[in-house]
């Protein structure tokens, strides 16, 4: 049966892409699997900006499996790339690993102490942890077992007896000039590129090209592992292949239809990997915006294969929006694994959805996580209650789940600034932690701490982990009585009138009512007059209180949300500290 395009009736930019991708793969490839695609290479950390090549191609695939259709969203390990270099800030790893630049990741030792075999799996495998906690359906590709097994032998003998075709377009584009760096979350450009960029001196040959000719394979040394080799001879009658390495000396000729040890370079490798996957729908990242960029380059090439360049959006930046004690690459960039101790995965996967791949988005690591899930909760209301738009709706059913089911949620979902602060000021004692959480709503009290997981736990490594201890909460252990000494008549009512409403108040909303009221009532105005009934004074009266209160609670003039802080503290304590 034909596939057809049936967009829903949602206008996001995912039922659009995926009205594109599934109308292209009837046209190319009629009745078969829709095939989309990512690649990933485990040289380091996979950082937050390195998921939008995953979640891009992942959103899209799984509208279309939404729809009844069949997709393969491919995900590329490149673990048969060349050891670059040596990442710092690595934990187990030192100088001595640069003995090992220019083997296979798949070749290099993992960092000590790693249960992992080696440096590509030691890598892999919290991504691989991390998509799994996302609902990422994927089917993984390693590079090494697919070069190793000779999978694409007859691709590298096709290449080869077309080098010309090849080099003709790769001429196209050879400059002098070094490129700029990769940015965190685009795909890798040519070895050679990033190593002129970095000035490391590697050879100058990565591209194919030797004073013997071009050639688009790159053998790995068959005594020291490394790609510092040249080719200096082949025959395509017999397809023998002589290389010479550079590292150590060593020179050996075989037979390319046999020869199992080496890769095409990347500016061919990639599309070729696009004509014998079929792949209809690869996203790219802002890097490839550029002349002789991989992408643009590879379009060229892909047609040499017999294939077509797959349809796909230029995804952008993803930053970071605070790094408190962030360690876990070069820079402090956090990673997916990261991000997932502090936030809930529909979370992360909503960031992704709600924002079309060419907009740039931060993921907050600071402050802005509360503000984030207020957002989140504000929306998930509007969905429960009708009054959301269908954009919203369909970014919002995508990040809770995907076409096998939803994602495993937070039973009784808590505003996370809430959890935060009562984490923060009970240092994770469960006791605590349940005594406080159940007052919040007195009608309605917790059974369990498990009715608020796992966005408690969430929230409380939000606190451990990303709040400076500086502005951690610790409250008093005795008055302040200097400046319980120190009020005037109108403070010490403000205190009188806040602590004879404590009984009745004693929830979440009473006690947000309360605070609120005193200065309302020192002033003449009933406690629930709305702020238009009220002059402006009286929100600097309320700042006022508030830090009166903060100051005698925990020594500071801000902290947590006063309701929850004075629900935290409890009733006795709170009354110990503000009475004169």
């Amino acid at each position: 049966m034909p596939i057809v395009a049936q967009s829903t009736e949602t206008t996001d930019w995912v039922s659009r892409f995926a009205d594109e991708v599934i109308a292209e793969s009837e046209r190319r490839a009629p009745g078969k699997p829709v095939v989309v695609a990512s690649g990933l290479s485990p040289s380091g950390p996979i950082h937050l900006g390195n998921l939008r090549e995953v979640m891009t191609p992942h959103l899209v695939a799984d509208e279309i499996r939404r729809r009844g259709l069949t997709v393969r969203h491919l995900i590329s390990w490149d673990d048969y790339d060349r050891y670059r270099k040596v990442p710092v800030g690595i934990p187990g790893v030192d100088d001595s690993w640069a003995e090992h630049i220019g083997k296979p990741l798949t070749s290099v030792p993992a960092p000590e102490g790693s249960r992992y075999p080696n440096w590509a799996e030691h890598f892999k495998a919290a991504m691989t942890a991390a998509l799994a906690e996302l609902g990422v359906e994927y089917d993984p590709i390693s590079q090494t077992e697919q070069y190793t097994a000779g999978a694409y032998r007859e691709q590298v003998l096709f290449a080869m007896r077309h080098r010309g075709d090849i080099d003709a377009v790769l001429e196209q584009y050879r400059t002098k000039k070094a490129p700029a760096k990769k940015q965190q979350g685009q795909k890798p450009v040519d070895e050679a590129e990033l190593e002129a960029a970095e000035g490391s001196g590697a050879a100058a040959e990565d591209d194919g090209s030797s004073t013997s000719g071009y050639f688009p394979y790159k053998p790995y040394c068959g005594r020291c592992e490394k790609d510092l080799t040249t080719v200096t001879a082949y025959d395509d009658e017999t397809t023998e292949l002589t290389y010479t390495c550079s590292a150590c000396g060593f020179s050996e000729t075989v037979r390319l239809s046999e020869f199992n040890r080496g890769k095409l370079v990347w500016k061919v490798d990639w599309p070729m990997r696009w004509a014998h996957e079929g792949v209809i729908f690869e996203p790219s990242g802002v890097d490839h915006s550029s002349p002789g960029s991989s992408f643009q380059v590879g379009g060229q090439i892909v047609g040499i294969f017999g294939g077509e360049q797959p349809i796909g959006p230029m995804y952008a930046f993803v930053g970071i929006s605070g790094m408190a004690k962030m360690s876990s690459s070069k820079g402090g960039v956090p990673t997916p694994a990261d991000a997932l101790q502090i936030m809930e995965p529909q979370l992360l996967r909503w960031l992704y959805a709600r924002r079309r791949p060419n907009q740039s988005f931060k993921i907050a690591f600071d402050q802005e996580i509360q503000r984030l899930y207020d957002e989140w909760d504000k929306l998930a209301g509007k969905v429960a209650d009708g009054s959301v738009l269908a954009a919203d709706a369909a970014a919002y059913a995508r990040a809770v789940g995907t076409a096998a089911g939803e994602l495993p949620r937070t039973p009784r979902p808590m505003a996370y600034r809430t959890l935060a602060s009562v984490a923060d000021i009970t240092a994770g004692a469960e006791d605590q932690t349940l005594r406080i959480l159940s007052e919040l709503d007195p009608d309605n009290p917790l059974g369990s701490l498990d009715e608020v997981r796992p966005r408690l736990d969430k929230a409380e490594t939000w606190i451990n982990t990303q709040v400076p201890a500086e502005e951690r909460t610790v409250v008093r252990a005795e008055p302040d009585a200097g400046l319980l000494a120190s009020l005037d008549d109108q403070g010490h009512e403000s205190l009188r009138l806040l602590l004879d409403g404590l009984d009745k108040n004693w929830s979440l909303d009473g006690l947000t009512h309360l605070v609120y009221g005193v200065p309302k009532v020192q002033a003449g105005f009933p406690a629930d007059a709305t702020a238009k009934e009220l002059p402006p004074e009286i929100k600097v009266a309320q700042r006022t209180f508030f830090a009166l209160l903060y100051h005698l609670l925990v020594g500071r003039d801000t902290g947590p949300r006063l309701p929850t802080l004075l629900l935290a503290v409890g009733q006795d304590r709170v009354r110990k500290l503000l009475s004169a």
